[in-house]
């Protein structure tokens, strides 16, 4: 049946019904939908402006659990391009598990003025030398850390992923008398750029080099002499941005440094990935380099409570069933026996 009406009838109809319609939505945003109050999150980071020179123009973040215990350990975190110190902090779970474990963190924070993109400026000779830049910085946030708080100093450690991981490779060859250990996620060796140019061409094929010609980049860094850090080199077979043969690039320059051969490891599975582990003359573990097949750019995640949902950073947090973090705190001694079987 059709309605036989004038235009303007219907005209007014649908202005008497928007009319009704705007009414209602008022009267139910009033009664139905008014929002609840809600407390402001709070933040899990606090900011420290006093800790050096600061010649790389960083921003030190810190998260220091509750009775610290003496003696804790550190663990020293570099976002990724893109990102902020929060973000990372949010999809990684790292102060959870602090909170968690008795363990302090420092995170790193990179500015829109040094890098358009918060990229570490790891490719940078100023920046990633001993001495100077933004190396120095995250020195003396170490350096902050432990004079402030009970830090032991063999327990001190550092992660992080893309830049912020080319990054934690130039502490590690530059500052090895620093730390213990350190997690490289989706990164590159030490010296694979030394200028911008060189960038784009380091992330998508590593320089050709020789595992001594790698090798002796991280040993002419420093003048230290004594034991090296140990590695963890973190990568997805998909990764389109840093292509997982800068994994390859890391282990043979580790390699060559702790006197290993490449050629004899032990492979595990851990959660469904591959885990190959080098071992020195001691038995000890020296090297761990877990590839992840199928995982693209970014860091490993397993999206539990730990792992919340973090926008901003979500397209490099990527749930492929292992925490990334979680297995390093674990690799360094970090988890406490007696909350170990806690999901994290």
């Amino acid at each position: 049946m059709r309605l036989k009406l004038p235009i303007t009838h219907l005209l007014k109809a649908q202005r008497r019904w928007e009319k009704t319609l705007v009414r209602a939505t008022k009267s139910s945003r009033t009664l139905i939908f008014k929002p609840r109050k809600t407390r402001p999150k709070k933040d899990k980071l606090t900011e420290v402006s006093d800790f050096g020179s600061n010649p790389g123009n960083l921003r030190m973040l810190t998260y220091v659990p509750p009775q610290l215990p003496d003696s804790a350990p550190l663990v020293v975190v570099l976002h990724g391009c893109l990102q902020t110190a929060r973000d990372y902090d949010e999809g990684s779970g790292w102060s959870l598990l602090a909170r968690r474990h008795g363990f302090a963190l420092v995170y790193a924070e990179q500015s829109h003025a040094n890098n358009p993109n918060r990229c570490f400026n790891w490719f940078r000779p100023h920046d990633a030398r001993r001495g100077s830049g933004e190396a120095l910085s995250i020195r003396q946030m170490v350096t902050r850390m432990r004079r402030t708080h009970s830090i032991d100093p063999a327990q001190i450690f550092i992660t992080g992923l893309s830049a912020g991981g080319a990054m934690a490779s130039v502490m590690l060859a530059t500052y090895p008398e620093v730390f213990a250990g350190g997690g490289i996620i989706a990164g590159l060796p030490y010296g694979a750029a030394s200028g911008m140019r060189q960038v784009m061409s380091a992330m998508k094929r590593p320089r050709a080099r020789t595992a001594q010609q790698w090798g002796d980049l991280v040993r002419t860094a420093s003048v230290y002499s004594g034991p090296r850090p140990t590695v963890s080199i973190w990568h997805g077979t998909e990764d389109r941005t840093v292509v997982a043969s800068n994994a390859a690039a890391l282990l043979s320059q580790w390699a060559n440094v702790h006197g290993v051969n490449e050629e004899v490891f032990t492979q595990t599975s851990l959660a469904g990935h591959r885990r190959r582990a080098w071992s020195d003359r001691k038995g000890e573990t020296v090297i761990e380099l877990f590839l992840i097949d199928g995982m693209g750019h970014g860091t490993p995640v397993r999206r539990t409570k730990a792992q919340a949902t973090a926008r901003r950073a979500e397209p490099f947090m990527l749930d492929v069933g292992i925490s990334s973090s979680l297995q390093l705190a674990r690799s360094w001694g970090l988890i406490q026996k007696r909350v170990a079987s806690r999901r994290t």
